[in-house]
């Protein structure tokens, strides 16, 4: 901003623009501000005065009528900028014919529509224009625009002014154009002009610039558009004087080619310092003003100047600029940045001089791959992939890339999957690999080794895996050639050979890209939608779900036989079948094979007890039954059957055998294949229902696991009862009262556990598994049969509300629940169902019963909001949903906060009566006041006003609660009130000041003063903080709002470095090596400190995935991903495939 201020004072002192000493000062001028090292923080820009005061747009004249042909000559220039720009090249080409009849009034009229461009009227006088002092001109067209007497014509909405930016360019290039045989190379015309817009870049009115920046960037490109054809004339002109003196005759031939030769050298040499005289005047400044816009314009025009003029351009002197801007704080800037080098690098013949450039600024780059803006990131991903083209980086730089593979943004996934492809898989960049191996290398067979030996290194965690092949499956065509992934599983292609891993890895991919073929996501997206097709692709889809039911057919038997006792395996090769076209089995009259299939799917369900394999088979029986057609169907359905009977008959045998004292592993794994057969189907197991029941009731020894599946699968049947009798047309009393029995059975069974020890109490015999067991099943009993469901029906007596007492049993077990410590549900992490047994489990029964109404709030609600705070972020947000239903049902939500705050504050004083602890009795506290926080924070912006009523209800029976016992429970106005209090508008807060105040009236307060300190604290900070007006409360709101967008990135030190150095001088053309090895010295100073934080890329991303897949403990998955991720990535930046050359 000081900058701006003094700017006129950097430009040269006053002078004669004609005299040739103003190059040599303005030279002075712009070598000085070059010699500044470019700051982020010391951006141009206007200052304070002009803020207030911006540029109005007004009406344009009108510029059209009826004689056209007359219009054309007596049009104006900045008329004809105005208009829709098709008359611009004649209105140039007249102006031009003006000029060369006399110079001064047409120069008087270009100078005054270069500042009617900008915005101002001001007015030059050809006969005058030799004494006129720029500054001078300036320093008016600056008061203009302090008195808001300037139009913005570039930043105008108005229809007429669309094209006006479009057209002022038009205007500079035609002229530059018109002018290249005379007028360009006078030294009159374009230093005046050049004069001005350089001056007028300087100021502080950001109008004049934009326009001014516009119009010089304009300028330089048009006149390399000149200078590049001159110099076509000029290598054409000496190969005819180099023909000519072959022939040894000196005649007028030779002598009028070294003429033209000498004059299209001097005129390119003039055009050069025409355009060295406007970046450094102009673009030296303009890069880093204080405008993103300007900022980005300059870098977008330096790179088609480089591109386009590289005998001139492509020097360190102008590539630093691009190299700087990679750190601006701008992402439009830095894209345009990187765009432009990305162009750069596409040229060959530009690398050798991009050596020392790309040295210095390659770490740079790479991390720009991981932006906070993900268009940024996204193409500098590409930038990175003409790096590894040319081989500039080495592959121990590509490591933080990889990590890039479990984005959250799929931009970034996509665009690092397919760098992954070209540098490791297909190895475009390896030119002396790819040359010895001709055709060979691009062969699936080959592609499809390297991307296993990739997937070895995540081989610990499988949806990293699944990441890294749906972020390659588009690049990578060896990844849909169905035949060669079978030949390789069934072991037919001698060019790989399998291990375990591999064969595991082959298997998953195999199953990702099926998925992935036919229109299915393989990874959870973050919007979660819908996903939708048009005709065309749907076809696509349908030809890709045939080709993969010809190329398995005959295969999958093999393949199932295969792998049919590899547990690993086995989940995702069942599944194929799930999306393959089975009319086609008929149409290719391959019955016998798909009688196969299902008689080996069966066979699966029968060997494997684990849930991924079991839900696999289920899946594919169901799809089988209910997809094929005709004899198919029967077959399918037929098959199903017999998989019910025989578990059936598998499941009393077992239950005979336990009862004998037998083992209960049978038992349990049928339970689990029951479990899995009914959460997709109903199940008759009414002939089994009574042994089940018997079991339950008569071995209450029994393993946990083995009682939670028995009580599941009972509920599960009676699910599928009440279903059908539901779903009749007509309910026999036999039905009705063979549910009700079942209910009333169940209901006793649950309750039962509800009044047995938890494993914290003496005689433990209630594990934390069955427990979160029959807290879950209690509450989806209790939602199935609510009385709401069932009133006024034929079948109302089936409704079920539970009793208080029952109810508060219910919470009690979950409460205990919820109060397991971290370190015991992290040793459950692992297990199957973790995501049905966990907490979150426990908190989401329980606020499905507030939620939907079933039980009453007054007693459930306050206890579960008291928790909101206390378990880790996926509790909270589950509280956070539920209070937000309440709000939304106009509930009585300050009574629901207020006993859940007493809930929470009675655990505070339940810790102070039994503890001597502070340690405990300060973090319940504590609790309790992050509570407060978190509820009051509900009221923000608009909510404050609508349930102004609720709040103050709150405070209102808050103070009354906190005064019941004084001074016992002033701690609650401290902790709590205050909280609420801060939410009210300045009149209802004096008004609870004075009733606090009455209330102590005749109460001597200094007989137990520490007793009274929480009321004093309380009075007191309600008079310092709302003596004033509540203006700021808003503010106070502010650190609630959460950033949106990516995670900010560590700031890097280097690219900081870069704008702190000093010693740009437009002299110094080349970019110091030892500026780099600085940065990197103090970088490595900074990780010393901040040692800690290393890992951060590897854990928040590898957990921000997990979470989606519904991990239940994020933190211990996180430390576990982030060893695999971190010894993966470091493994995958090495794995140039020692087996790639197979």
């Amino acid at each position: 901003m000081e900058e701006d201020l003094t700017e006129t004072a950097n430009r040269r002192p006053k002078r004669k623009v004609t005299k040739s000493s103003a190059n040599r000062d303005d030279q002075d001028r712009t070598s000085d501000a070059s010699d500044q090292s470019p700051n982020l923080v010391d951006r141009e820009g206007s200052p304070d005065d002009f803020e207030e005061i911006r540029p109005r747009t007004k009406r344009s004249r009108a510029t059209e009528g009826t004689a056209a042909s007359e219009q054309k000559t007596e049009l104006s220039l900045i008329e004809a900028i105005k208009g829709n720009g098709k008359l611009i090249p004649q209105v140039v080409k007249l102006w031009v014919e003006r000029y060369e009849k006399d110079a001064k009034p047409a120069m008087a009229e270009l100078l005054t529509m270069l500042f009617e461009a900008c915005g101002a009227k001001y007015y030059i006088c050809g006969e005058s224009l030799d004494e006129i002092d720029v500054d001078d001109v300036v320093v008016a067209l600056v008061n203009l625009a302090r008195r808001g007497e300037v139009e913005d014509y570039q930043s105008s909405k108005k229809k007429e002014f669309k094209n006006f930016k479009d057209n002022l360019v038009s205007f500079w290039d035609n002229l530059i154009v018109e002018c290249q045989n005379g007028p360009l190379f006078d030294k009159v015309l374009f230093d005046k002009c050049m004069d001005y817009i350089i001056a007028l870049s300087c100021t502080p009115p950001r109008v004049y610039r934009q326009v001014a920046s516009l119009m010089g960037l304009q300028l330089v490109t048009s006149l390399i558009s000149v200078a590049k054809m001159l110099g076509t004339q000029r290598e054409t002109t000496q190969r005819q004087l180099n023909a000519e003196k072959k022939k040894r005759i000196d005649g007028p031939r030779v002598e009028s080619l070294n003429k033209r030769l000498s004059m299209t050298h001097t005129n390119i040499t003039d055009l050069e310092d025409m355009m060295r005289k406007i970046f450094t005047g102009l673009f030296v400044h303009r890069y880093r003003d204080i405008d993103p816009t300007i900022r980005m314009s300059c870098i977008k025009s330096l790179g088609v100047w480089i591109l386009s003029y590289p005998s001139f351009f492509l020097q360190d002197l102008y590539l630093k600029y691009l190299g700087w801007t990679l750190n601006d704080k701008s992402a439009g800037v830095r894209k345009a940045a990187v765009l432009a080098l990305q162009n750069l690098y596409e040229v060959d013949d530009n690398v050798p001089t991009l050596g020392l450039f790309s040295e210095r600024f390659s770490n740079r780059m790479i991390e720009l791959a991981d932006d906070i803006d993900v268009p940024v990131a996204v193409c500098a991903i590409g930038l990175v992939k003409q790096l590894l083209r040319h081989q500039l980086l080495p592959d121990d730089d590509l490591g933080p890339l990889y990590d890039l593979l479990i984005d959250d943004p799929p931009e970034i996934r996509r665009a690092i999957g397919e760098l992954v492809y070209d540098h490791l898989i297909a190895q475009k960049f390896n030119s002396t690999q790819s040359g010895s191996k001709g055709n060979d290398s691009d062969s699936s067979e080959v592609h499809l080794g390297r991307m296993l030996q990739i997937l070895r290194e995540f081989s610990a965690d499988p949806i990293l895996s699944i990441y890294v092949i749906d972020d390659v499956w588009e690049y990578m065509k060896a990844m849909k050639d169905w035949k060669c992934i079978i030949s390789i599983l069934l072991d037919e292609n001698p060019m790989i050979e399998l291990n375990d891993d591999d064969g595991t890895n082959l298997i998953r991919l195999l199953f990702a890209s099926v998925r992935k073929a036919v229109g299915e996501r393989i990874v959870p997206a973050s919007d979660n939608r819908k996903q939708y097709y048009n005709k065309a692709q749907k076809e696509v889809l349908e030809n890709n779900r045939r080709d993969i039911t010809i190329a398995m057919m005959k295969n999958y038997p093999l393949l199932l036989r295969k792998f049919m006792s590899d547990k690993a395996k086995v989940p995702s090769l069942v599944e194929i079948i799930v999306y393959m076209n089975l009319e086609i089995y008929s149409l290719k009259r391959q019955e016998q094979n798909f009688k196969t299939v299902l008689q080996l799917i069966k066979d699966a369900f029968f060997k494997h007890g684990e849930k991924d394999a079991l839900r696999s088979c289920v899946k594919s029986f169901k799809f089988c039954s209910t997809e094929s057609q005709g004899e198919l169907q029967d077959f399918a359905r037929n098959k199903l059957k017999e998989v019910e009977d025989e578990l059936i008959a598998k499941l009393k045998s077992a239950i005979k055998g336990v009862e004998g004292g037998g083992d209960e592993y049978s038992l349990l794994v049928n339970l689990k294949r029951l479990y899995e057969l009914q959460l997709s189907k109903a199940v008759p197991i009414e002939s089994l229902y009574e042994d089940i029941v018997m079991i339950l009731h008569n071995c209450r020894n029994l393993d946990e696991e083995v009682v939670g599946f028995l009580l599941l699968n009972t509920y599960l049947h009676l699910a599928w009862s009440l279903h059908s009798i539901i779903n009749s047309e007509t309910v026999s009393e036999a039905s009705l009262s063979s549910l009700l029995l079942k209910r009333n059975t169940l209901f006793e069974e649950l309750e039962y556990f509800l009044n047995t020890p938890s494993t914290d109490e003496e005689g433990s015999k209630l594990g934390n598994q069955l427990a979160c067991r029959v807290c879950t099943i209690l509450a989806e009993m209790w939602c199935l049969f609510r009385m709401t469901n069932f009133s006024s029906t034929k079948i109302e007596k089936i409704g079920y509300c539970p009793d208080a007492h029952v109810l508060q049993k219910f919470w009690k077990l979950c409460e205990q629940q919820l109060n397991i410590s971290d370190e015991t549900e992290d040793e459950d992490v692992s297990k199957e169902y973790v995501e049905e047994t966990n907490r979150d489990a426990v908190m989401i029964a329980a606020a499905k019963l507030i939620a939907t109404d079933v039980v009453p709030k007054e007693y459930l609600g306050p206890e579960i909001i008291s928790h909101f705070v206390m378990h880790g972020t996926n509790v909270t947000e589950i509280v956070k949903h539920l209070i937000t239903v309440l709000k939304k049902k106009d509930d009585d939500i300050s009574n629901i906060f207020l006993e859940a705050m007493k809930r929470a504050y009675g655990r505070h004083v339940v810790e102070l009566s039994r503890s001597d602890d502070k340690s405990l009795t300060d973090k319940s506290f504590v609790e309790c006041k992050e509570l407060a926080a978190r509820l009051s924070g509900t009221f923000v912006g608009a909510a404050r006003t609508k349930h102004r009523p609720d709040i103050l209800k709150f405070v209102k029976e808050g103070i009354e609660y906190a005064f019941a016992d004084a001074p016992k429970q002033l701690s609650f106005l401290e902790g709590v009130v205050i909280h609420f209090v801060s939410k009210l508008p300045t009149p209802d807060v004096l008004d609870m000041l004075k009733d606090v105040q009455k209330r102590t009236e005749n109460i001597n307060t200094d007989e137990d003063p520490s007793g009274w300190r929480p009321y004093n604290s309380f009075v007191e900070s309600l008079r310092e903080k709302y003596a004033k007006n509540e203006g700021n409360q808003d503010e106070k709101e502010g650190n609630t709002v959460r950033r949106r967008g990516r995670p900010r990135k560590r700031q890097n030190m280097e690219g900081k470095r870069l704008f702190d150095e000093h010693g740009s001088s437009e002299e110094d053309d080349s970019i110091s090596a030892s500026d780099q090895e600085d940065a990197q010295d103090q970088e490595e100073k900074q990780d010393e400190e901040e040692e800690d934080e290393a890992p951060l890329i590897h854990s928040l991303k590898s957990s921000a995935k997990l979470k989606s897949l519904r991990v239940a403990r994020e933190e211990n998955k996180l430390q576990t991903k982030t060893g695999t991720s971190r010894r993966a990535t470091d493994n995958l930046a090495a794995s140039r495939t020692s087996g790639a050359s197979n």
